[in-house]
């Protein structure tokens, strides 16, 4: 009979715990930017992974997570496809990669989740 009790407050305490961490999740402000993965030059390198910012009047850019940032100023989305299954290893096999050209010449690839595709095509129109 004892042990169930102690079991029972060992049940509350841990969903107490939950239900906490979860409030605490919940009331943190979602980060800026939109979270993906990107190549640069386009169908060269590695997928490295960064966020692209696009927020109020500043200039687009892709900021990977050690690096240079590469603007996306006047860069143009070229096409949507899915992962090539060599591809869908390195990355999400979900997501979904956009192509884009740089204004200055060259090309990158950017994965980003089908839920971010709408965020990211506004930023980088076609």
């Amino acid at each position: 009979m004892i042990e169930f009790v102690v079991l029972a407050v060992v049940a509350a305490g841990a969903g107490w715990l939950v239900r906490r961490k979860h409030r605490t999740r919940r009331a943190a402000a979602k980060p800026a930017g939109i979270p993906c993965m990107a190549r640069h030059p386009a169908g060269e390198g590695r997928w490295r992974m960064g966020r692209v910012y696009a927020d109020g009047g500043e200039v687009p850019r892709w900021e990977p997570r050690r690096g240079e940032a590469v603007p996306l100023a006047g860069a143009r989305s070229t096409g949507v496809r899915v992962p090539t299954v060599r591809e869908g290893i390195s990355i999400n096999p979900g997501s979904r990669i956009v192509a884009c050209v740089l204004q200055g010449g060259g090309e990158i690839e950017i994965a980003v989740m089908p839920l971010d595709v709408r965020e990211l095509l506004e930023a980088v129109p076609e």
